[in-house]
């Protein structure tokens, strides 16, 4: 597709540029965390830690939700082969999302001194729950905004009798949006119970909601980027819902743990947590027979590189990591520790932040009218962010680790000074990976927004003489499979080095088990996931080079 089909498509390119600008405010908040992990007093009765990483994780979902509707506005009309439905609407929704985002910004300034806005009951302007800080009124609007996006989608879809299973994924995708975040717009004051519907709300929408309509607009970029079969894609569409419902709608019990609620929920919890990796599976080996169905060179290669990077680490932070740490006898310990923000930081942004990118690498080129863009700067910042986030992970990890053992373990004093001390190695990995991750951001916003607007790309890819060989030669199921293996293997190393917390040795202030399967297993699976992407777009890249061979070039035998 080189160009605009539907003129009602163009106004997914405002909410992919507010995306771009909420992106790049949020990892310079991250940077400034990571600074005030290592020296706290930073900025402290100005800008407080707390208040910092409130932004920074309201500005990560901010962004995220406006690379879901630039991606939807954009992939509605192709869906339903018309043109959306209340333009009128998507501009009240823009203006909408952009004052939620300024409120946002403003009352959260308020925590520092206590203020919360109560009235009749309600925190009016910001209620401190983390995940969902917004006050009463942002609340309300943004309900409002749900309602729009989900009237908008319905509408312009054909009948149902017309719908597949793409149209089914991502109707019940946003109407489930819709209502889950009800359920977060009412405050209760016994604990226990408003932390099981706050994680109703944040389980639901992350591991419910956005794991339908990521699977579903995963599917459609499929169709598009590979003229892939619609029927084949929905298909995988339908039994990656089916199983992401099935496993997360049960598996929502490991957020119950810990908070008063009745034993029963920890062998649920576990149970259907540790099936919840089965559709990401599914997810994964479908990109790769989609990728690999007909050897046809791939004409946008930053946005393929950030659609298999989405699924990757939707494989291995929300899979492999999730599935690490949601088992009772390893999350009594990794629960609420840096291991958690490694989990988070790969599966938020790995999964539902690389596919918004991955969209709007397909579609800025197709609204700006730039077929011939360059792609060299979209790859490298691909590769960029995508190491610097493996090694924030890595980061994360191994510090919580450490401080699982310290602190859990030993019952060393946090405010005292004991902990930060033994972290330090780990918080100052933090900010060097996350200026990798911060130059890789600059460089996307940079490209993304002057896309089409610059000198079209006049370089060409050097034309291989042969087919490609070792490192760029064609990847096959089985090779694929093998680095799948690995990876779970490293994140069984990870759960049993967790597990180990639970012996009487390591209680007793012996630390060798859990961190030697700790340096071996969060090392090897971050490794192993760097050089699978790496081999994998190798050879997309390789294949490309040979398909600009002349069509005299001899054929290879099957030898």
């Amino acid at each position: 597709m080189s160009r605009i089909e539907y003129q009602t498509q163009r106004l997914a390119l405002r909410f992919f540029m507010v995306m771009l600008v909420l992106f790049a405010f949020q990892t310079s908040l991250g940077l400034l965390l990571s600074a005030q992990h290592i020296d706290p007093s930073l900025l402290a009765g100005t800008l407080n830690f707390n208040v910092v990483r409130t932004q920074h994780l309201n500005l990560a979902i901010f962004w995220i939700l406006c690379g879901f509707i630039g991606t939807i506005l954009f992939v509605g009309p192709l869906l339903s082969k018309r043109e959306l439905a209340a333009p009128w609407l998507i501009k009240l929704l823009f203006y909408a999302l952009l004052a939620i985002v300024v409120w946002n910004l403003g009352t959260q300034m308020l925590a520092q001194q206590g203020v919360a806005g109560w009235w009749m009951g309600q925190p009016m302007l910001q209620e401190g729950l983390e995940y969902l800080e917004a006050g009463r009124i942002a609340d309300v609007v943004i309900l409002v905004g749900f309602a729009i996006l989900c009237y908008v989608v319905l509408r312009t879809f054909p009948p149902l009798s017309q719908w597949n299973e793409i149209h089914w994924a991502l109707g019940l995708g946003v109407v489930a949006l819709t209502l889950v975040w009800i359920f977060g717009m009412f405050f209760i004051e016994r604990l226990d119970l408003q932390e099981y519907f706050r994680w109703y709300v944040v389980h639901y929408w992350v591991e419910g909601v956005w794991e339908v309509i990521h699977i579903a607009l995963v599917g459609f970029l499929l169709v598009l980027l590979f003229k892939a079969n619609v029927k084949s894609v929905g298909y995988a569409v339908f039994w990656g819902v089916s199983l992401v419902w099935l496993s997360g709608l049960i598996g929502n019990a490991h957020h119950y743990f810990w908070i008063g609620t009745p034993e029963f929920w920890q062998f649920w919890g576990s149970l259907f947590s540790a099936l919840e990796p089965l559709p990401l599976i599914f997810c994964f080996w479908h990109i790769y027979l989609d990728a690999h169905q007909d050897n046809k060179p791939i004409p946008n290669m930053p946005a393929f590189a950030f659609l298999l990077g989405s699924v990757v680490l939707e494989q291995v932070g929300a899979g492999i990591l999730g599935f690490t740490m949601t088992f009772a006898l390893t999350n009594v310990w990794s629960h609420g520790t840096w291991v958690t923000a490694s989990h988070a930081h790969l599966a938020l942004f790995g999964t539902f932040g690389m596919l918004g990118l991955a969209a709007a690498y397909y579609a800025v080129p197709v609204m700006r009218g730039a077929a011939n863009f360059d792609q060299r700067p979209g790859r490298l910042a691909f590769w960029l962010v995508f190491t610097g986030m493996l090694g924030l992970g890595f980061a994360f990890a191994i510090g919580g680790t450490i401080q699982v053992f310290v602190y859990r373990t030993l019952g060393l004093d946090w405010f005292g000074g004991d902990v930060s001390p033994a972290m330090m190695f780990t918080k100052a990995m933090v900010p060097l990976f996350g200026l990798v991750f911060a130059a890789g951001v600059a460089l996307i916003v940079y490209d993304l927004i002057t896309l089409g607007l610059r000198e079209p790309s006049t370089s060409t890819d050097s034309v291989q003489a042969t087919e490609p060989a070792g490192w760029g030669k064609r990847l096959s199921g089985w090779e694929a499979g093998i680095w799948l293996l690995f990876m779970w293997v490293f994140g069984a190393v990870i759960t049993l080095g967790l597990l180990s917390f639970n012996l009487s040795t390591v209680q007793e202030g012996n630390a060798l088990i859990p961190y030697i399967m700790g340096g071996v297993g969060y090392p090897g699976l971050l490794l192993v996931t760097l050089l699978f992407v790496w081999r994998f777009l190798s050879s997309l890249e390789a294949r490309n080079k040979v398909s600009l061979l002349p069509a005299t070039a001899p054929t290879p035998s099957p030898a």
